[in-house]
């Protein structure tokens, strides 16, 4: 399990959410009607710092975390966080590890 956030995507993340160097973003599985890597639940956001983080990346200066309860959402599987400059947006790429 990993995650990776691009420079560019890090750079999105400041401008939408207003973040600054040395802030956090916590990734988190939440219930949905919409999809994401297991039916029934999407891929939320936080901005708070870590608890008990299991899987930490930095990017941009910000540190992106999944806490220990929550990583059972990526088990077998890498995340990368990319920029899209045409829809001036990210997207969440899942791929098996």
């Amino acid at each position: 399990m990993s995650i990776y956030v691009s420079e560019p995507a890090a750079e999105w993340y400041k401008k939408e959410l207003g973040l600054k160097s040395g802030d956090h973003v916590r990734f988190f599985a939440r219930y949905s009607s919409g999809g994401g890597l297991h039916p029934g639940f999407s891929l939320g956001i936080a901005v708070e710092p870590p608890q008990h983080a299991a899987l930490r990346t930095e990017s941009g200066g910000v540190v992106f975390f999944m806490e220990e309860q929550d990583e059972w959402y990526l088990k077998g599987y890498k995340i990368e966080v990319k920029y899209l400059p045409e829809h001036d947006d990210i997207i969440y790429e899942y791929s098996p590890e």
